[in-house]
C-alpha cells in the first residue's frame, strides 16, 4: 500500500548519523482544471530536484494518476504525518500546491477528496517534535499563519488574508527561487527560506506590475510564533525594518536558518555546531533588537561576543571542507580565544 512505502522512505536512515535528517512531504492539492493540474505539477517537480540536491527523504502526494474520480488523499497525508510523529527528522518541509478556501471562518487546503482545514493540519502536526517549514501557496491561505504558528516553526503563506482568494501564483515563485543562490542576500553561498520567500515575494509583485494588474496575493512569513505575520515589504535584506512592540524576535531569524540546498561548505557541520549557529544568530538577533537601548561601546562589544564565535563556526566548515581527515573543532575548542 502507498501509506507503507511512504513510513518506509521516512524512517530510512541516511548515510552520515551526524548530518541533519531533513524530510521534505510536498502535497498537491486538487487542480481543478487541466491547466492547473499541468502548473502544479511543474512546481512540485523543481522542489522534488531540490530535496534530491539535498539528499533529503522525499514524500509526495497527489502527483499519481488518481484511480478513480472518487480518490482522497487526506489519508495518506495523515499517515504520513503520524509516521514522522514516530520517528521525527531534524526538520521538517511540509509544501502544499494548490487553491485553498475561505468561508470567513475557517481556511481549507483543497485536497483531492476530503478538504484539510488550518485547525486538523494543527493536530496532525503537533506530535511531530522538530523544527518545521510549513508552507502553503495556495489561495485564501493566511488564515494559517494564525493555524499554524508556533515554537520552532516558520510559516509561509502566499496571501495575507483568507479573502485574497483569486489563484495565486507565488507557488511558482517560489519553487524557483527555493534552489536558487541568485537570492543569496547574506553571500553565504546558499539560499535560505527566509532569502527565497523574499525573492519570490518580490516576483509575484513585479509579475502584476507587467500586467498593469493590482496584485491579489501578498505572501507572509511568521516564525517567531506570535501568529500574525510579516510582509516581505516590511524587509530591508534579510532584516525587519520595524520593532515589535512586546520586544519579541521579529520574524526572519529562524527562516533564514532553513536551508534546503546548502553550500558545499554549510553541509561539512555537524548538527551539534549547527545549533550553536543558530544559537548565536538568535542572540544576534535579539541584540539586534536592543540596539536602540545600548550605548555605542556596549553594543559594539555584546556584538563582538558573537561574531567571533559565529566567525569559528564557518572558519570550522571551511577547514573541514578543505581537510576532510582534519578533527572537527568541539564547542569547546570554539569558545576559546
Amino acid at each position: 500500500m502507498m501509506w507503507l512505502l511512504t513510513c518506509a522512505l521516512l524512517m530510512a536512515p541516511g548515510g552520515d548519523e551526524s548530518a541533519p535528517n531533513v524530510a521534505v512531504v510536498v502535497v498537491v492539492g486538487e487542480p481543478g482544471e487541466a491547466k492547473y493540474q499541468e502548473l502544479f505539477t511543474q512546481w512540485a517537480e523543481r522542489w522534488q530536484v531540490a530535496a534530491k540536491r539535498a539528499e533529503a527523504n522525499l514524500v509526495t502526494i497527489g502527483l499519481d494518476e488518481p484511480e478513480a474520480s472518487d480518490r482522497q488523499d487526506r489519508p495518506q497525508l495523515e499517515e504520513t504525518l503520524a509516521a514522522l510523529a514516530k520517528e521525527p527528522p531534524t526538520s521538517l518541509w511540509l509544501v502544499l500546491i494548490g487553491h485553498g478556501t475561505y468561508d470567513g471562518k475557517k481556511a481549507k487546503f483543497n485536497l483531492r477528496g476530503t478538504d484539510i482545514r488550518a485547525t486538523e493540519l494543527a493536530e496532525a502536526l503537533a506530535p511531530i517534535s522538530c523544527r518545521m517549514a510549513i508552507i502553503n501557496c495556495a489561495s485564501a491561505s493566511g488564515p494559517f499563519v494564525n493555524g499554524l504558528s508556533g515554537r520552532d516553526r516558520v510559516i509561509v503563506t502566499a496571501t495575507q488574508s483568507g479573502f485574497e482568494y483569486n489563484f495565486a501564483r507565488f507557488g511558482e515563485f517560489l519553487s524557483q527561487t527555493i534552489s536558487d543562490t541568485s537570492g543569496d542576500l547574506d553571500k553565504d553561498g546558499q539560499t535560505s527560506l527566509l532569502e527565497a520567500w523574499l525573492a519570490a515575494a518580490k516576483q509575484t509583485q513585479t509579475y502584476y506590475d507587467s500586467q498593469s494588474q493590482l496584485a491579489t496575493e501578498h505572501a507572509l512569513l511568521d516564525d517567531n510564533g506570535d501568529g500574525k505575520g510579516t510582509p516581505a515589504d516590511w524587509f530591508r535584506g534579510i532584516y525587519v525594518t520595524k520593532s515589535s512592540k512586546d520586544g519579541s524576535l521579529p520574524d526572519g531569524t529562524l527562516a533564514n536558518q532553513f536551508i534546503l540546498v546548502p553550500s558545499e561548505n554549510a553541509s561539512q557541520l555537524s548538527e551539534e555546531l549547527i545549533q550553536k549557529r543558530d544559537q548565536l544568530e538568535n542572540q544576534l538577533a535579539e541584540l539586534r533588537q536592543k540596539k536602540s537601548e545600548l550605548s555605542e561601546d556596549e553594543y559594539l562589544s555584546r556584538l563582538q561576543t558573537i561574531l567571533i564565535p559565529l566567525a569559528k563556526i564557518y572558519r570550522a566548515g571551511e577547514s573541514s571542507h578543505d581537510m576532510s581527515s582534519a578533527t572537527e573543532p568541539t564547542e569547546d575548542t570554539l569558545e576559546s580565544p
